[in-house]
């Protein structure tokens, strides 16, 4: 929101030398947040003074250009020019060469004097141009940074003004003045206006405050007016869509006459161009008590206005000159030949006030805030109307809003109001909340007064009755965001002062920390950062192809994914299911900037919905859902385990003297899903898998002892990779964190590490081909006994002295007591007994 600061002081006592810098210092204090100041001054510098144009002469160039040489008066005829400087004539006529050709003798203009500045850091200096002594300019709105129109320069009388010359013309448009520009929270709409700053700057400085909507004199009641009709046939919670609507009818309006300069620069300082007089005044008043208005063309108007909301297949040419097919959740204002406007957001083009309109009819509405908010972001049209309506408006300041549209229209457009008028709706209730006394200081952690509590809540504009308990308080109607006594508290504390807050830091209760899940987590992040992988973070919204081609192992299975009601695109419009399509983008763009040794990682929750997914219904807002309400609500929620993934393009260290870097392969994904099963204890079973978006032979399996199957690991599809503009043999990894978390166990307990010496025995099998080596591994294991220490695959050999379609798999394996040392019969017996297992269970042979 862009105060400007002259407007601000209308209504709150602002010092008279204060700067936009001192304005946002004191809404700091209560709870708004700086973001910029806006001052025409820090770009534009005078002398800058109104002339009069005594003479042109028009004199065509070789480049079939004609420029006008003009002697231009600055100082009224008779009196002396005080001004001095390089190129400032005594005489109070300066010689000026103008391109533009949309002036006459007589006409008052905006001269730059030699020693001005104009935006972009323009100096304007006395120059000899097309055999001229040029000592000024005449300048255009663009030039002085007050608009774009750029086809001719400034005429002062086409805007209404007829100044003495040698006027300041930086005081005359306005551009001394500056506004300062605060962040305002979704929760405080009321802070869209001038009014509700100043009432906020009175709080922060303790000063008075005047209520711009006091000063209007609005009839307490409206009859006779244009007929409107609130037809809502589909609120959305049950909650109208428009609840009030006022319409006043202004005749033999001169929509042609100019905005007043001091109307257009406040205007230009709040952030709104101008457009036309009508349209600005309505702008104008929007800013000054944040009710939109909408000015319609009375004679363009056919039968009732109805607010309804939009039928299957309607459409609305708005006042962007687009067509916007509507949704039947749309809230339209309409009249007999169709839809107007969309309710609270644009008006439509039909009724559209222009240079020939002489009747004014004027709406001051409310709206529902879920209505304007979806319809804003439906049709993608975002507007000053909607930003206000959305964040919620003042219901009782609606037909004073439209007396001011219609009184300014009378001053300035020389209308005429009719006397009958139209309000229909109905009130809200007003929120009355319950606080407790001692409440406000156990909440905020300080003792309050009575008299700082109700006097923060009078201030707020609350109505403050005391009771036994504490107070019943009636929040404001311009305070739609004060529900509870929790809201009354956060004021209090806000308005007292949050520098009273002493900042001291609460003791830890005993017993507390971090949760054994959320500590698991952290050693798994930080084990594969040490490791030399990069976390990143990707979008979890994927494409429908994304989803199938990873979220499932087997191509064509059955997949269930969660869609989005309003994607930001439509390629991307569905939760992911797996982590690796997002990380594999980030490769991806990684690549497109020419960075191709990657080993990224992400973590982050995937989105696998059962059953059932949402509910029938939402309930309803104000009380608490019962128990079974909320189960199902939770039941309907998809199951978002937290997944780890890794992909591994390029080498593995940079290239160096003596050293060359080995490209990333599938050992480097299994070793990373080991590290990660070591981190957190939990033995991590690899063996040969399949799976649609990784290489057919060169896939392994993840799993736990129990058979759980928690993820993938190897090279990714070479097809994949070439789709990706990926470089080929580029290895991934994924699993599922949660089922390790969940299988880890609570103590991790330090095995016993015995001093005694440890005897190593191989043994080399002739198997079937397919027989995994994983499988013939455990066998061996299980077999061996406990002193069995370790064993592993060191060699797979087939070809000569090996019979067809079998393979000799060579295993290491190291025996150790821990209480004696190993005799050679010993380790050789339990060799034995493990070989007889796998030759039971396979068919291996000894070799």
């Amino acid at each position: 929101m862009r105060i400007p600061l002259s407007w601000l002081r209308e209504f709150a006592q602002v010092p008279a030398g204060a700067s936009a810098e001192d304005v946002m210092a004191e809404l700091v204090k209560v709870g708004f947040e700086e973001e910029a100041v806006h001052r025409p001054t820090d770009t534009l510098q005078g002398p800058i003074v109104v002339g009069q144009v005594l003479s042109i002469v028009k004199e065509p160039q070789t480049n079939g250009k004609t420029i006008n040489w003009c002697q231009v008066r600055v100082v009224p005829e008779g009196q002396e020019q005080t001004l001095a400087g390089d190129g400032i004539d005594p005489s109070g006529v300066q010689g000026i060469i103008c391109g533009a050709h949309n002036f006459v003798e007589g006409d008052k203009v905006v001269v730059t004097l030699p020693g001005a500045v104009l935006p972009g850091d323009f100096r304007i200096s006395a120059r000899n141009t097309y055999g001229h002594l040029s000592a000024g300019m005449i300048a255009s709105v663009r030039e002085l940074g007050i608009g774009e129109d750029h086809d001719g320069i400034l005429v002062l009388s086409r805007i209404g003004l007829d100044p003495k010359i040698g006027t300041d013309a930086m005081e005359l448009l306005g551009l001394y003045d500056q506004a300062a520009e605060i962040n305002v929270t979704p929760d405080r709409g009321y802070a869209f206006s001038i009014r509700g700053v100043a009432r906020e700057y009175a709080h922060a400085t303790g000063t008075s405050f005047t209520d711009p909507a006091a000063k209007v004199q609005a009839p307490a009641e409206l009859s006779g007016g244009y007929g409107v009709k609130l037809n809502d046939d589909a609120p959305i919670y049950g909650k109208p869509g428009c609840d009030r609507f006022v319409a006043r009818t202004v005749r033999s309006v001169d929509a042609t006459k100019p905005t007043p300069p001091w109307l257009t620069s406040r205007l230009r300082l709040a952030g709104i161009r101008s457009i036309s007089l009508p349209v600005d005044i309505s702008n104008y008043v929007m800013v000054e008590l944040g009710q939109p208005t909408h000015c319609y063309d009375l004679d363009k108007l056919s039968g009732d206005i109805v607010v309804r909301r939009a039928v299957v297949g309607e459409k609305i040419t708005t006042l962007d000159g687009k067509e916007r097919a509507l949704d039947v959740e749309d809230l339209l204002i309409t009249d007999g030949s169709g839809p107007i406007g969309v309710a609270g957001v644009m008006g439509g083009a039909a009724t559209e006030v222009s240079n020939s309109t002489s009747n004014v009819l004027v709406e001051a509405a409310h709206f529902d805030e879920v209505s304007i908010g979806r319809s804003r972001r439906r049709h993608k049209l975002p507007s000053e109307a909607s930003k206000r309506f959305e964040r919620g408006v003042d219901w009782h300041v609606a037909d004073i809003a439209a007396q001011r549209v219609v009184d300014l229209l009378v001053e300035l457009a020389r209308g005429v109001a009719d006397q009958a008028g139209t309000d229909v709706g109905t009130a809200p209730d007003a929120v009355t909340i319950a606080l407790p006394a001692a409440f406000a200081a156990q909440r905020i952690g300080i003792d309050f007064t009575e008299e700082q509590i109700t006097t923060s809540l009078v201030d707020l504009g609350a109505m403050v009755e005391k009771n036994n308990s504490g107070w019943t308080v009636t929040a404001p109607s311009w305070r739609n965001d004060l529900e509870t006594k929790e809201d009354l508290s956060e004021e209090i504390a806000r308005l007292v002062g949050y520098d009273n807050i002493p900042a001291t830091l609460p003791v830890a209760p005993p017993g507390r920390g971090l949760t054994r899940v959320q500590q698991q987590r952290r050693r798994l992040i930080q084990a594969l950062a040490d490791a030399g992988l990069t976390e990143v973070l990707a979008y979890p919204f994927v494409s429908k192809a994304a989803n199938d081609t990873f979220g499932v192992a087997e191509q064509g299975a059955a997949r269930s994914a969660v869609k989005l009601a309003n994607p930001i695109s439509e390629e991307h419009s569905f939760l992911r299911t797996s982590i690796l399509p997002g990380l594999i983008e980030v490769a991806k763009r990684n690549h497109s900037r020419g960075f191709r040794d990657l080993a990224l990682f992400e973590s982050g929750l995937v989105f696998l919905p059962g059953g059932t997914v949402g509910t029938p219904s939402i309930p309803p807002l104000g009380v608490k859902p019962a128990d079974e309400v909320l189960d199902a609500l939770y039941d309907g929620v998809p199951d978002q385990p937290l997944y780890v993934a890794a992909v591994l393009t390029g080498h593995d260290s940079p290239a160096a003297a003596s050293h060359t870097p080995r490209l990333w392969d599938w050992s480097d994904a299994l070793d990373i899903a080991r590290l990660a099963g070591d981190v957190l204890g939990v033995e991590v079973v690899v063996s040969q898998g399949a799976h649609q978006a990784f290489h057919p032979g060169r896939a392994a399996q993840l799993s736990l002892r129990t058979g759980e199957v928690v993820g993938y690991a190897g090279e990714l599809h070479p097809k994949l990779l070439a789709a990706h503009d990926m470089p080929a043999r580029s290895v991934a990894l994924e699993f599922n964190a949660d089922a390790l978390f969940e299988a880890a166990a609570d103590v991790i307990v330090a095995r016993h590490i015995s001093t005694f010496p440890v005897a190593t025995q191989d043994v080399a099998l002739v198997v079937p081909q397919d027989i995994p080596a994983d499988q013939v591994l455990e066998a061996l294991r299980e077999g061996a006994g406990e002193l069995l220490e370790d064993v592993a695959l060191f060699d797979v050999y087939a070809g000569k002295g090996i019979e067809e379609g079998k393979k000799s798999l060579a295993f290491g394996l190291r025996f150790r007591a821990t209480d004696r040392t190993l005799t050679a019969d010993e380790a050789s017996a339990a060799r034995e007994s493990a070989v007889a297992l796998a030759a039971e269970r396979f068919g291996a042979v000894q070799r």
